[in-house]
């Protein structure tokens, strides 16, 4: 009975970390005093430099090897980065809009957050590999999504911010703290890939786990802060499911758009799979940990979190779901006319 419950937990995506990041939900909920700001736990200091761990063991990771081995296809770049940074936008922005200025802005914040942001590199490259695509490409792909969004993701929440009833942010500060926190570490590791990226690479396992570690302790006083503060109140389950609708809503549209602008352009089918799931992914890693630099307003960060939280879980279901069904397709001769 065991195995048969991990194994379809697995067919849905269902991992133990985000089982673990609705405990941390959870345990927010209950007591919020242990880890809101200025609280007995000290996970401000521990986040930040955790942060920067992250991104110093990534770019020790981020072999030039592996990146110049994705430089072929420049159209394939073109669309993936494009559909992470200009498509997302464009559609939450526009449903925004639809929507007027009587709607939960905290809640647009967010879900206009999910759609600034880079793409997911482990996941991104884990659904290429189950689904036959490209995976060079794919490295290669989610590893440059990662470095335009430092600079692209806070340029995008200022603009938005600046024509919302959101708070406004100091870009040149923002992207300062980011350079500092997240590039200058990615630098130093990709420095010393050379000298310690093997050993890096070895130690991938324990990596993810300080990783999600990290991601967990922010996820936690982000919520501690909301959830002590009442920030919660007047959200129904309705409004949490409709929430949902709209973040695999938003997943399904952008992967159907990308997949017919891949056929339209003559995509074969490694680099079809390539720009589906690398176009429609968002990292969670990076949302969590630019958050902090993002939103220096604590109390609100665990409802502007709430959207990626859910995009994340969603996307990584309906992802397996999909990158299986490909799989299952692989060996099927292709359309010529596709």
């Amino acid at each position: 009975m065991k195995e048969r419950v991990s194994s379809f937990r697995k067919k849905l995506g269902l991992d133990n970390f985000l089982l673990f990041l609705l405990a941390m939900i959870v345990l927010a909920y209950l007591w919020p005093e242990l880890g809101e700001e200025n609280g007995p736990l000290p996970l401000e200091e521990i986040t930040t430099y955790g942060v920067s761990l992250i991104f110093f063991f990534y770019g020790l990771r981020l072999s030039p090897a592996k990146l110049k081995a994705g430089l072929s296809d420049w159209r394939l770049h073109l669309v993936v980065q494009l559909s992470t940074f200009l498509l997302f936008p464009a559609l939450v922005w526009g449903a925004h809009l639809l929507a007027g200025e009587d709607a939960n802005q905290l809640l647009w914040l967010g879900a206009f957050y999910v759609a600034a942001l880079p793409s997911t590199v482990s996941s991104s490259v884990v659904m290429v590999s189950i689904a036959g695509g490209n995976i060079p490409a794919a490295i290669f792909n989610a590893s440059i999504s990662s470095l335009i969004g430092v600079f692209m993701t806070p340029l995008w929440m200022g603009l938005f911010t600046s024509t919302s009833s959101a708070a406004e942010m100091d870009l040149t500060s923002v992207i300062l703290k980011l350079m500092l926190q997240v590039m200058l570490p990615v630098a130093l590791g990709v420095l010393l890939n050379k000298r310690y990226g093997t050993f890096a690479e070895a130690q991938k396992s324990r990596l993810r786990v300080f990783d999600q570690t990290i991601i967990l302790l922010i996820v936690y006083s982000s919520f501690c802060d909301s959830f002590a503060r009442n920030m919660f109140q007047g959200f129904s389950a309705t409004d949490l499911l409709l929430l949902g609708a709209a973040m695999i809503g938003l997943f399904l549209l952008v992967t159907i758009l990308i997949h017919f602008l891949s056929k339209l352009l003559g995509f074969g089918r490694e680099i079809r799979i390539t720009a589906i799931f690398c176009g429609s992914k968002k990292s969670l890693v990076h949302g969590t940990v630019m958050s902090k630099v993002l939103f220096p307003d604590a109390n609100s960060v665990g409802i502007v979190l709430l959207p990626l939280m859910l995009y994340h879980a969603l996307q990584l279901i309906a992802a397996s779901i999909i990158a299986q069904r490909m799989a299952h397709t692989t060996q099927k001769p292709e359309n010529p006319k596709a």
